[in-house]
């Protein structure tokens, strides 16, 4: 759904804005304050947070990191907006860049589970923070969509969607890339639509099935009245007018960037020599 505190072709879907507001009054367990922090994918993660979290962090710095080239321009654009603009109405700001320093909090709202390979990623977001800064994230579990997975399946058709990681998995990623203190929870959220067509309308804006078993080209209109048909039938309530209900899990998270506990360096040269003289010192140690 389109926010009208933003241009036109600048939206952020429904889910994602309504994920990023729960996900901020998670804040308040946090004693920690960023001084500088930066927002990642703000226009697919919920554009609206931006002004809750610098409404909790009001001295703070904040970096809109975009990056999808057309998202940063449309971010540029908003910036740009002259204040007799109707669209003007949005107090959310920050400087369109990747930050020049490290920053004390990132947050990531809604973009792990669109990581083909999130490792990296997550290597990338530990680099940007700060020695004892956070990570505050939130994407899509395995339960997500479960409703619509039977009906495919019921219909010998590929997976509607690609595979969601489960937290603990997560959490095990997040300390594997050096992050420390993970915490880690999830919530059911069902929505309810009254027809198949505005269901499938608000999942188009939530992204794309990744799976490499999706179909591999255009469906028919045939297939399409299939879909709609098969869609009433399997997630249709009757206890609340036949609406059609779909499930969401989401994951929440936060981690911290621990001190280094040594210093890595690209290659280290070790004298054979004085490895054996201190094997010889730790035997007499020993004995003694």
């Amino acid at each position: 759904m389109a926010s009208s505190e933003v241009p036109p072709g600048f939206t952020s879907p429904w889910l994602h804005e309504e994920v990023a507001r729960r996900m901020e009054e998670r804040l308040q367990w946090i004693v920690q304050k960023p001084s500088v922090w930066a927002h990642w994918e703000p226009v697919r993660g919920g554009w609206q947070a931006q002004a809750l979290l610098q409404a909790r962090y009001p001295g703070a710095t904040a970096y809109l990191v975009e990056p999808n080239p057309r998202h940063a321009a449309l971010l540029r654009c908003a910036r740009k907006t002259p204040w007799w603009s109707p669209f003007k109405r949005s107090t959310a700001k920050g400087q369109v860049a990747h930050p020049p320093q490290p920053v004390g909090m990132l947050w990531a709202n809604m973009a792990l589970h669109h990581a083909a390979d999130p490792q990296p990623l997550i290597a990338q977001w530990l680099q940007m923070l700060e020695v004892g800064g956070f990570l505050m994230f939130s994407c899509l579990g395995p339960e997500t969509l479960r409703e619509i997975r039977a009906v495919y399946a019921a219909q010998g058709w590929p997976a509607p969607s690609h595979a969601f990681t489960d937290m603990h998995d997560w959490g095990d990623m997040l300390v594997e890339a050096g992050f420390a203190e993970p915490v880690m929870d999830m919530e059911r959220i069902t929505l309810s639509f009254s027809t198949p067509e505005s269901l499938l309308a608000e999942l188009r804006t939530l992204g794309r099935n990744l799976s490499r078993t999706r179909f591999g080209g255009l469906r028919t209109a045939a297939w399409r009245d299939v879909l709609h048909s098969a869609l009433r039938q399997g997630l249709a309530d009757p206890a609340d007018d036949g609406r059609l209900k779909l499930s969401f899990e989401v994951i929440y998270g936060h981690a911290f960037k621990p001190a280094p506990r040594f210093a890595v360096r690209p290659q280290t040269n070790i004298d054979v020599e004085s490895l054996r003289g201190a094997a010889r010192g730790s035997r007499r140690d020993l004995a003694q």
